[in-house]
């Protein structure tokens, strides 16, 4: 295997896995205002509805072959490579929506709308990859200014009634006072780099494996000979000492 497979077949069964499951990770995670505190949200079932819809739409517009990824002509070591690349990209799908929508609340449930409406309506209108882009850009950096930007700055410490008013009035009566979700500023960082690792992963995912980089085997048979070599080569230096 020269160079070039190798470094896609790193790419597609070591790179591609880890993006995602770091963003399925990260999505969830929030750092409390009090202490400073990890706490770890599990997706809602909305989210899992979202990534559903949008995987469909990935597939649809073949931006997903899913018959080139899962097929029985792929080696089966490959289509569990792929099979579990797939998995993860759902799950960040997920924790990607799961990291920009508020908590709960009136708003939590408003973005959830668009987001559904959005998808739901690509699902039949003539799809448009560029259009849907776009539009999941607009939303998901709605839904984080919405969500890290104007809630963060109700739950932030202080202010007088008409904060703790508006507070009430976004987030219903399910909270008391604004405070009762306050989370620290590092949870807006950890959500944008969570999306920007997100798009990462999706730049570098192809429509469907190359036939070099779809096959593992080769990539952990070059592996084995290596660790073979080297204590082959251990062994001799033993011997001549």
């Amino acid at each position: 295997m020269d160079r070039q497979s190798r470094n896609r077949a790193l790419a597609r069964h070591v790179l591609l896995p880890t993006i995602f499951l770091t963003v399925a990770l990260l999505g969830g995670v929030r750092v409390g205002a009090d202490g400073g505190a990890l706490l770890f949200v599990p997706p809602p079932l909305v989210t899992l509805v979202l990534a559903v819809m949008l995987l469909a739409l990935f597939a649809r517009g073949r931006a997903v072959v899913v018959g080139a990824w899962l097929s029985a002509d792929n080696p089966a070591l490959s289509n569990v490579s792929h099979a579990l690349t797939l998995a993860a990209l759902f799950f960040a799908s997920a924790q990607s929506f799961n990291s920009v929508l508020p908590e709960a609340g009136l708003l939590r449930w408003m973005l959830s709308f668009f987001f559904l409406w959005t998808l739901w309506q690509n699902q039949f209108s003539a799809f448009d990859a560029r259009r849907l882009l776009r539009s999941l850009a607009a939303l998901f950096g709605t839904a984080f200014v919405v969500k890290h930007v104007l809630l963060a700055s109700l739950y932030a410490p202080g202010g007088g009634w008409l904060k703790r008013l508006a507070g009430f009035a976004l987030e219903g009566g399910a909270a008391a006072t604004p405070d009762a979700q306050a989370l620290a500023p590092a949870t807006g960082y950890i959500s944008f780099f969570t999306l920007a690792l997100y798009v990462c992963g999706l730049l570098l995912l192809p429509p469907a494996p190359d036939v070099e980089a779809s096959e593992a085997r080769p990539l952990l048979a070059e592996r084995r000979n290596r660790i073979e070599g080297e204590g082959e080569a251990d062994a001799v230096v033993a011997d001549e000492e």
